[in-house]
């Protein structure tokens, strides 16, 4: 698989209009296969879909060309598609009366409509018709789960330059066109570089400059205004599979990305990652991440996962097939994975996202570094909850107890109030303050911090609604003005109160 020559991106504007006539977009996909057959794509399942294309129409050729990768009839793949220029420039084979795909094509909706599509290796779209398999070195997958979540954490703002790490089939430096004047993409693989203009060709997108080597080698010293990679962070013994296998020991890949990644971005500049790391015993997993982040960086470290090692081998070994070898061979791969762990004391593996971003006060020696777990469901795209996040941070690195209490604040868009206590109670065990929108949080609070918050639409100062809750509750207001700031610091750190700008005042 990895020795074929890949298609010629020449004539791809021709082939673009051929697939949106037939409405072989994400949207088209979802109408002709129904919810239940489209679904079941994402799960590697092919049966449903199969059954709904059964038309012959140009739409349901190209599903079965592209998605499940069928042979179609030659009349049908020449009603679909300009078959001569497809054949000579590589896209599809034809073997006498049969037209077979020469890689994968698939429909991605952009963020704001834009019909693009991702090219990667035939059966390595994940959660595609192949689904993740027993793969050969040096193949190229397609969209999956982890890039769809760094698609949707990065912060998109316009910006001059942005460099995609490990491009794959291009999924991220896609999404980069979109708000960055100069996009850069790198890959170890020469086939991935390759795939990445294939995707970026077919989506009508920006040319992107394509870089071939390890990490941040073929860039030198270059700066960005925005980093993203989805590395091959697969913690494991060796290099076997370059599309996941990072081939440094332990997290020591997704460490050294991170680190070096201060030295290229620009002032105010994004780095995202998605990550793995160790949980090592006899050391915090929090301060071994917090111990990554670059001088002059400051960071938000989500941890969304963490799987005991047992779960961790058993996953990745499914991963690239092993579980179909000879058991003998599974058991071998599956002890040296276990014999890994055992010498680095590893006891278990999180999954997450890294966020850094450049700034003057971290480079001052104020960095703020957040790092935490939250396994819970967040609204996607995140990017600008992650933009929000820095922002708050900025401001409470501001502001004194004082301050706080002058400035003013408001309760942020859809956040509802939740009592819990025993039915026929006169009073509730303890409200919760619950976020609908960016990361979901939800936060105990006491009367004072429910009334406070209840209260904040921006008219008074922070300090005189303490006042009027001290009446109200017949408290000291200088003691509850001394112990108050710090869960109003809490409550803005966590984006439940939104602090009004002194011009809106």
């Amino acid at each position: 698989m990895s020795t074929t020559s890949l298609p010629v991106p020449d004539r791809s504007p021709r082939l673009r209009a051929a697939l949106l006539a037939a409405d072989f977009t994400a949207d088209g996909l979802l109408d002709l296969l129904g919810a239940p057959a489209y679904a079941a794509l994402a799960r590697s399942e092919t049966v449903p879909a199969l059954r709904a294309t059964r038309g012959v129409s140009p739409l349901d050729t190209l599903v079965r060309l592209f998605l499940l990768q069928h042979p179609v009839p030659y009349e049908r793949a020449r009603a679909a598609l300009p078959l001569a220029e497809c054949v000579e420039d590589g896209w599809v084979i034809r073997t006498g009366d049969e037209v077979r795909a020469a890689v994968d094509v698939r429909p991605y909706g952009g963020p704001e409509g834009q019909d693009w599509y991702i090219v990667s290796d035939l059966g390595c779209a994940v959660g595609g018709a192949g689904g993740i398999g027993s793969h050969e070195e040096g193949v190229v997958l397609g969209v999956g789960g982890a890039s769809t979540t760094l698609a949707g954490i990065t912060v998109r703002t316009p910006v001059a330059s942005a460099l995609d790490v490990g491009s794959g089939s291009g999924i991220q430096a896609l999404h980069a066109s979109q708000h960055a004047t100069r996009v850069t993409a790198t890959d170890l693989n020469p086939r991935a570089l390759e795939f990445t203009r294939l995707t970026l060709a077919l989506s009508g997108a920006p040319e992107a400059e394509l870089r071939l080597g390890s990490l941040y080698e073929p860039v030198g010293t270059e700066t960005y205004d925005l980093i993203v990679s989805n590395p091959p962070f697969v913690i494991s013994p060796g290099a076997r599979l370059t599309y996941r296998d990072g081939g440094m020991g332990g997290d020591d890949l997704c460490r050294t990305l991170v680190q070096q990644s201060g030295d290229r971005l620009n002032e105010g500049g994004y780095a995202h990652f998605l990550a793995n790391w160790q949980h090592v015993e006899g050391e915090e997993w929090q301060n071994r991440l917090s111990s990554w982040v670059p001088h002059g960086c400051d960071a938000w470290i989500v941890q969304r996962e963490v799987q005991d090692v047992t779960q961790y081998v058993e996953l990745w070994l499914r991963d690239s097939g092993d579980h179909r070898t000879d058991p003998s061979e599974y058991a071998t791969r599956y002890d040296a994975w276990l014999d890994e762990f055992e010498a680095r004391r590893t006891k278990g593996v999180g999954f997450g996202w890294i966020t850094l971003r450049k700034s003057a006060a971290a480079a001052a020696g104020k960095p703020s570094i957040v790092v935490e777990e939250w396994p819970h469901a967040v609204e996607q795209p995140l990017g600008p909850a992650v933009r929000a996040h820095f922002a708050r941070q900025d401001f409470l690195r501001e502001q004194d107890d004082a301050a706080l209490l002058a400035g003013r604040f408001t309760l942020a868009a859809e956040v509802v109030q939740e009592q819990v206590g025993l039915p026929g109670a006169e009073d509730p065990e303890h409200v919760v303050l619950r976020q609908n929108r960016g990361m979901r949080r939800a936060t105990k609070v006491d009367a004072v911090g429910a009334g406070f918050a209840g209260v904040c639409d921006g008219t008074l100062p922070a300090g005189r609604i303490l006042d009027a809750i001290a009446q109200l509750m017949n408290e000291d207001p200088v003691l509850l003005r001394d112990r108050t700031p710090q869960a109003i610091r809490l409550l803005v750190e966590e984006g439940f109160l939104e602090p009004v700008p002194p011009s809106a005042v």
